[in-house]
């Protein structure tokens, strides 16, 4: 019974966002006032992008004739995911540059604050792209690793 509360809790707990932390907390981290806004860009822009790929614009014709909307929207889509990678830089200065920042507002020494749950929110977000990106390439080497070496013993039964 308590586990099934449990689980019932955690379902039903309000999911954070991007740009509603950034806009909660905006003026909360005096340390380094770019992470609330570095939060609701790229929550903006991240949730443009993906809205933007699902439109029927974004995708080629079958014909393949030169639709200028379809180009459009592949130089939007494109312009924009360099801007979120430059912004995901710049944001991982402005986050990892201040860590760990004090979490207790102190009223003689604000400078140093940061409000815990905003701090925490982008350092762990931050981090989970790079656990992702290199469980990516770990999981494509392993691939590419048996890939060369199923081929390889191909090759090898073919010559007997």
């Amino acid at each position: 019974m308590a586990s099934s509360n449990l689980v019932g809790r955690i379902r039903n707990y309000p999911k954070p966002s991007a740009p509603a932390l950034g806009a909660k907390y905006l003026h909360e981290c005096p340390r380094e006032h770019f992470i609330p806004i570095y939060l609701i860009v790229v929550g903006v822009f991240g949730l443009i992008l993906s809205l933007l790929s699902c439109l029927p614009c974004a995708r080629e014709s079958e014909e393949g004739a030169s639709n200028p909307l379809s180009t459009i929207c592949i130089a939007w889509n494109s312009l924009t995911s360099v801007f979120l990678f430059c912004w995901f830089i710049a944001g991982n200065v402005w986050i990892y540059s201040i860590y760990q920042p004090n979490y207790i507002k102190n009223t003689t020494d604000v400078s140093s604050y940061c409000n815990k749950t905003l701090y925490l929110f982008a350092f762990w977000t931050s981090t989970l792209v790079y656990i992702l990106v290199g469980l990516f390439f770990l999981c494509g080497s392993l691939v590419l690793m048996c890939c060369c070496l199923c081929c390889r013993a191909n090759l090898d039964n073919d010559v007997v």
